[in-house]
């Protein structure tokens, strides 16, 4: 049996990280290099991935790309898998919010969330997985969200993607996990983050969402380093097909 600590450890293992610039995804980044993994990250501001290097230090890459941009999947996938290997682990963090009301949705708007909220998660994994499958192990993680399940004003795009990437995992799971590669999803509540700027400017709506948590405050961003952790590494082997939603108990309200 191995030890409760080494379940947790990711020596040797090769993370990749998209939406890695800034928020939940540049959170991942870092959290998985300090376990020991060799990140690459990825994101389209070259400046934020240099910065985001600088501050990892060691076993980190980064690649400049646009990841809505399907065209260019089989060479992102050849990219990422360059520095240091193919990944054994992939974090779909980058994701994208219009806020476009239901009446004002365009199809330029629409288009560009499904892109890279629902699409490029599964384009780049589908790149990836044969990699995986040789190695007989594999981890991704794709982001949800509280949208997943709720309706949010000035949402119906990215709450219809997140939906879908729900049962995206689920199939992905189907698909993979006989191949030792598990599919999970964590589901943030409120993070103050780019995506969430307009909720966190606004300290009464801020304060509002806090209340309807059940721990009553909004997420900080240490609280997302353990279940990125968990679902990254051999401590959650066994689970697979599942929305983590890390979201201090709102949605159990």
């Amino acid at each position: 049996m191995a030890d409760p600590e080494d379940l947790f450890q990711l020596g040797g293992k090769v993370a990749l990280v998209t939406g890695a610039s800034s928020g939940l995804g540049r959170r991942a980044a870092i959290t998985l290099a300090k376990a020991g993994a060799m990140v690459v990250v990825v994101a389209r501001r070259q400046d934020a991935l240099e910065a985001l290097s600088r501050e990892i230090g060691f076993a980190v890459a980064w690649v400049t790309a646009d990841v809505a941009d399907r065209d260019n999947i089989a060479t992102l996938a050849e990219t990422v898998s360059t520095p240091f290997g193919p990944p054994d682990i992939i974090v779909h963090a980058a994701g994208l919010n219009t806020r476009e009301p239901a009446d004002d949705v365009t199809v330029e708007g629409w288009d560009a969330t499904l892109a890279v909220n629902l699409s490029a998660p599964f384009f780049l994994s589908q790149a990836l997985v044969p990699a995986m499958k040789k190695k007989g192990w594999g981890r991704i993680v794709n982001f949800a969200s509280l949208q997943s399940s709720r309706a949010f004003p000035g949402g119906i795009a990215y709450g219809a993607t997140k939906g879908g990437v729900a049962q995206l995992t689920r199939a992905m799971a189907e698909a993979w996990s006989p191949h030792g590669i598990t599919a999970n999803a964590i589901g943030p509540g409120f993070f103050p983050t780019e995506l969430t700027e307009a909720v966190f400017a606004d300290p009464d709506r801020a304060a509002r969402n806090a209340a309807q948590t059940c721990i009553g405050r909004n997420g900080t961003m240490q609280d997302i380093d353990g279940p990125i952790l968990f679902l990254c590494s051999d401590a959650s082997a066994y689970v697979t097909g599942q929305v983590l939603m890390v979201d201090g108990g709102f949605t159990a309200k």
